[in-house]
């Protein structure tokens, strides 16, 4: 999780141009040659929503990510779709203490405490995950209770949204497939802190881990989906 170090941030995503960088992100990605959007199950799938805590979205943070802020309305439409189906919403909470942190405390030099205010999930999503997990690394899967969560639920397939694309999303996708998920992560559902780290991971995971989507794609396949047939 990004502390102190310094890195180049970049708002490549905004609210103006998020639609028109996110078609180009995807008219450039090479086709996947395992699993396409038509490879989506709705009723097979839950919503993971990586890490979008005020730590992050907050403008008064270190660590704010400028290209954040324009997909949380994606997001929240995304997630609204699904729960209008009866489909799972699940948030991660990124949290840490000394003894639990390993290297991320050595390679960032700051912790997210739990009990700290940025590390709440941002109020514009916080109403709507119905289970809300607490990780501690960048994998979302790991010493966690999400893998039980999921199979509990019947799930089988994966959507990863959230930040950062390269980090927290990227590991979790990774993760998410070695489980045996398909796994599908919204070009316009993540962010991180510039688009070369963004593009990067959506290259690499559509190499053989995950199928980069669009959201509204994903919102058009939910909302089709009958739940009482």
């Amino acid at each position: 999780m990004p502390g102190r170090m310094m890195l180049r941030k970049e708002p490549y995503f905004t609210t103006e141009t998020i639609d028109e960088v996110s078609g180009r992100m995807i008219r450039e990605m090479p086709p996947c040659s395992g699993r396409r959007i038509q490879d989506f199950v709705p009723q097979d799938a839950a919503l993971l929503i990586i890490d979008m805590q005020e730590y992050f979205l907050s403008t008064g943070s270190h660590a704010y990510i400028p290209a954040a802020t324009p997909v949380v309305p994606k997001i929240r439409g995304l997630a609204g779709a699904f729960l209008a189906k009866g489909l799972p919403v699940i948030a991660t909470r990124h949290a840490n203490t000394e003894s639990d942190a390993g290297n991320m405390a050595v390679w960032w030099g700051d912790l997210i405490r739990e009990d700290d205010e940025e590390s709440h999930i941002i109020p514009e999503l916080r109403d709507l995950p119905d289970t809300t997990v607490i990780k501690t690394q960048y994998d979302a899967f790991f010493r966690t209770g999400l893998d039980a969560v999921l199979r509990k639920r019947g799930v089988r397939q994966v959507v990863v949204t959230g930040v950062m694309t390269h980090l927290c999303c990227e590991t979790t996708a990774r993760s998410a497939f070695m489980r045996g998920f398909p796994v599908f992560i919204p070009v316009d559902g993540t962010a991180t802190c510039n688009e070369r780290f963004h593009t990067a991971a959506l290259l690499n995971l559509s190499h053989g881990f995950a199928v980069p989507v669009l959201v509204s794609d994903l919102i058009s396949r939910v909302e089709g989906y009958d739940a009482g047939g």
